[in-house]
């Protein structure tokens, strides 16, 4: 299980859709890519810019 961390709204949204249908999503974060499903998508207003925390259990 890996948690990653991001700011882009995009592939914070793609993530989400992936868990909800409970598919394997493909993610790419910068020149690293990570297989599996997507367990929780949790967003962190904290911070400035928003960032959201990704939990994927890897295939």
């Amino acid at each position: 299980m890996q948690q990653i961390e991001t700011f882009d709204p995009v592939e914070a949204r793609r993530s989400r859709y992936a868990q909800y249908r409970g598919q394997v999503a493909k993610l790419t974060f910068g020149l690293s890519t990570i297989k599996g499903v997507v367990r929780s998508v949790r967003e962190d207003n904290s911070s400035k810019p928003v960032r959201w925390l990704i939990t994927v259990v890897s295939q």
